[in-house]
């Protein structure tokens, strides 16, 4: 005769952890089966992936206070968008942070630890368990680096405490969560839009595959791209701000500034090697291929005032404003506007709803088709549904492009931030039942 399952502890619940390159989100299911989102940063679920590392109180921020700490002129050291990194060699790489030198990975460790500590605040009990998400691909057509990728999340959870891990993809995730509401048997096409990544999968839902421990069935392709929010914040800040900094200017010789340092500062996980002692050297030594000395003050002003971030934060800005009101939306550079600097000063750039589309309608057209793709690889001529998830999920152009792309399907815009957690957060309750 089998024993009895034994009840799960709370201690054996599952955190679902959506460890974003933007942003970040945890929750988790009670042993009653109700969903916790866990309040991550305030009342808010939302936690910017973000750490700053300040040189006054030689303390670290986390979140939304790291961005503050950074936007309101604290000395020190932003990171951001530092799941990027995953996979490559940068993140055994040692950086100086309040005198100290940690590697990259070190800080992923940091900011585990720190989601850990708010999500058992939170729920009142330790958690020792994790489902984490991961994007289809963290590294497209590389499946060395991708396992290192995964491997190194891995790793960087136990480091912070969590002694049980499981992986689940993103957009199946997503698509978990959307079923908790659907009423009928539906095929799902889940889009999923994050930071770094677009990620995809066709899925069967209906209410009365919800408590299947086998979805193996149900999932007819998954199909996903290296591109995101922060390659889309990269390409307005190249088309938009860069240029007022000598991007694609013409010196006198005739010839382009050299390009590099631009796009160092465009790319949020690459702005501090912009910063470097070498970096600001070559950065001073081309003055000479400026014909627009004002350009070149602009740029030393940028870097010299470690203000990379802020242009970032002001594109990203720009662009959400932009996309919801279809208008125009300014960049804010008031920070240039400093008296030491006068003559840098400089009319604030404004996207607008057709410069935007000018700037991203090529990147969008492969994440387009890369949702295509997905369609195809399934076997179907078309889907249900089209779910939207993740960040960026709620840009126009997008949502523009793919209504175009699939006119019979019905578009459903889901939780933006916060349906990937609650999707590992249900996976990792019926992996732990």
């Amino acid at each position: 005769m089998q024993p009895d399952k034994l009840t799960p502890t709370p201690q054996d619940r599952m955190l679902g952890i959506d460890f974003g390159t933007s942003n970040s989100a945890a929750a988790l299911v009670d042993s009653q089966g109700q969903l916790n989102v866990i309040a991550l940063d305030g009342h808010s679920a939302a936690m910017p992936t973000a750490l700053f590392f300040s040189n006054e109180t030689h303390t670290t921020f986390f979140g939304a206070q790291a961005m503050q700490a950074y936007l309101s002129g604290s000395e020190g050291r932003l990171m951001r968008a530092i799941k990027s990194l995953l996979g490559s060699r940068l993140m055994e790489e040692k950086t100086l942070v309040n005198g100290q030198q940690l590697s990259f990975f070190e800080i992923v460790v940091l900011f585990f630890k720190e989601l850990k500590a708010r999500s058992e605040a939170h729920v009142g009990h330790p958690i020792d368990s994790a489902m984490l998400g991961r994007p289809v691909h963290f590294v497209d057509d590389d499946p060395v680096r991708d396992a290192l990728a995964q491997a190194t999340l891995g790793r960087a959870a136990k480091e912070a405490g969590f002694t049980h891990i499981d992986f689940q993809l993103e957009p199946i995730a997503a698509a978990f969560d959307f079923e908790q509401r659907v009423t009928c048997e539906t095929l799902a096409l889940v889009v999923d839009i994050g930071g770094g990544t677009s990620d995809f999968t066709v899925i069967r839902l209906g209410p009365q595959r919800r408590q299947s421990t086998d979805r193996t069935q149900d999932m007819l392709a998954t199909t996903g791209i290296h591109l995101g929010g922060t390659d889309f914040d990269r390409l307005l800040n190249l088309s938009h701000v860069m240029p007022l900094l000598g991007y694609k200017h013409i010196g006198p010789n005739g010839r382009q500034v050299p390009n590099s340092v631009f796009f160092d500062l465009a790319t949020w996980h690459l702005i501090h090697q912009a910063y470097s002692r070498k970096s600001l050297h070559q950065a001073r030594e081309l003055r000479t291929s400026y014909a627009d000395l004002t350009q070149h003050a602009r740029l030393m002003d940028v870097l010299d005032g470690h203000h990379g971030h802020r242009l970032l934060a002001g594109i990203e800005a720009a662009k959400i404003n932009c996309s919801l009101s279809q208008d125009n939306a300014a960049v804010d550079l008031g920070f240039l506007y400093t008296p030491s600097n006068a003559q840098a000063a400089v009319s604030a750039p404004v996207i607008s709803p057709g410069s935007m589309d000018q700037a991203l309608t090529p990147s969008l057209n492969q994440v387009v088709q890369c949702a295509l793709q997905c369609v195809q690889a399934s076997g179907l001529k078309t889907v249900d549904v089209v779910y939207l998830t993740g960040g960026s999920s709620a840009l126009q152009p997008l949502i523009n492009a793919l209504q175009v792309a699939m006119p019979g399907a019905t578009l459903v815009q889901g939780n933006r931030f916060g349906g990937v957690a609650a999707g590992l957060a249900y996976a990792g309750a019926l992996n732990r039942s």
